[in-house]
């Protein structure tokens, strides 16, 4: 009776691509309406004045403009300090 014997378990098979996370569009750089400035996971850069945040934390422009990045202190639940980058369109 021909069979194959027990070739064991394969561990290192799953690999999901990568999630093309980052900044789109720098400091001083045009934007139209819609368009996406910042791809993250989580708040670490906030939405500023000509902005918007989506349910992914993607940061699209709400008016054509020019992008530009300030610092902010943003307080925490805890009350302390600390600082955020702010993505506005001017």
């Amino acid at each position: 009776m021909a069979h194959v014997k027990a070739g064991g378990t394969a561990k290192n098979i799953h690999d999901s691509p990568g999630q093309r996370l980052g900044v789109k569009l720098f400091g001083g750089e045009k934007v139209k309406v819609g368009q996406v400035i910042v791809r993250q996971t989580g708040m670490t850069k906030r939405p500023g004045v000509g902005t918007s945040i989506s349910r992914n934390f993607t940061i699209h422009a709400s008016r054509d403009g020019v992008v530009a990045y300030t610092k902010r202190r943003v307080r925490l639940f805890t009350g302390r300090s600390v600082s955020r980058t702010e993505v506005s369109v001017r």
